[in-house]
């Protein structure tokens, strides 16, 4: 897994010590930018950005003023009235003016804000151009998730596995795709290694990596990560789909620094490669994001 030698104590004193140095709670970017600590080791032990500034006994900035639900849907129908159709749960976090989770704890999934909207709008003549390229029915768009990461079900029961278990007979001649995570624009996990170098590039800013060149020959990548404040480190990436992989292949352990993997299966990984397993930093980063 990633580098543990940031422990849950050295992030808190982290956050009070900028807190000290700002004379207020720091934002994400302001953490970052002085601690040389990435998002997701805070996420490693933490929820969210939020609980970590509380855990560190400080208040998180509260310049947010809380949202009414008209005020989230006019956004969401201006964002329809521009691009002439409904947004994906994608399209919105990169184009709207608020964060999808937060319309989805107003709201419920992403799958239901049309009609939340319909009803919201029925009376407002405003509306008409927006409610006519609503349909009257669910939307195909849905939120779908990494299958590790548990929906809430109302019931309180864990959600069914009927439909990602049931089998029907492969046809020839079609590609195949991973599970549904729809991450960042990644609709399915990654089935090879071509789809691990895409979601790295995805991610590698939050994990603290800046790419420097990406090559055919090994090792596939070198990037540079900062290992305090103002310093910078170059290391020596392998992509591989399943950290056994790099084992199979005849690598040299000695000649990489970090396997970034999408499922890390490897028990007798040498303790020199540090192993970035994809699908579990894809967990954290869903379940933190506003």
């Amino acid at each position: 897994m990633l580098d543990q030698t940031i422990d849950k104590n050295a992030v808190l004193d982290a956050i009070r010590q900028i807190a000290q140095v700002i004379g207020h709670s720091p934002s994400r970017a302001e953490f970052k930018a002085r601690s040389g600590l990435s998002e997701y080791q805070v996420l490693q032990h933490f929820p969210n950005w939020r609980e970590a500034v509380r855990a560190a006994g400080l208040e998180p900035d509260s310049t947010n003023v809380k949202l009414e639900d008209e005020t989230l849907l006019d956004d969401w129908g201006d964002m329809v009235r521009r691009g002439r159709q409904i947004p994906t749960r994608h399209q919105y976090r990169r184009q709207g003016k608020y964060s999808p989770g937060v319309f989805e704890k107003h709201f419920g999934p992403w799958s239901s804000i049309p009609a939340k909207f319909r009803e919201y709008a029925k009376d407002k003549p405003q509306w008409l151009d927006v409610l006519a390229l609503i349909p009257q029915g669910p939307t195909r768009e849905t939120l779908v998730t990494h299958p590790n990461i548990r929906s809430a079900d109302p019931s309180g029961t864990e959600p069914s596995s009927k439909l990602t278990n049931q089998q029907s007979a492969r046809l020839d001649g079609r590609p195949t795709y991973g599970n549904p995570i729809d991450f960042r624009g990644l609709r399915h996990e990654p089935v090879n290694e071509q789809g691990v170098v895409f979601l790295f590039g995805v991610v590698a800013r939050e994990l603290g990596y800046m790419v420097e060149a990406v090559q055919a020959g090994f090792p596939d990548c070198e990037a540079k990560r900062q290992v305090a404040s103002g310093r910078w480190q170059r290391v020596r990436i392998e992509f591989e789909f399943e950290s056994r992989n790099f084992r199979d292949h005849g690598h040299p352990p000695d000649g990489c620094d970090v396997i970034v993997c999408w499922r890390h299966n490897w028990p007798d990984c040498p303790p020199n490669l540090e192993v970035v397993e994809l699908s579990a930093v894809i967990e954290s980063l869903a379940k933190s994001e506003d």
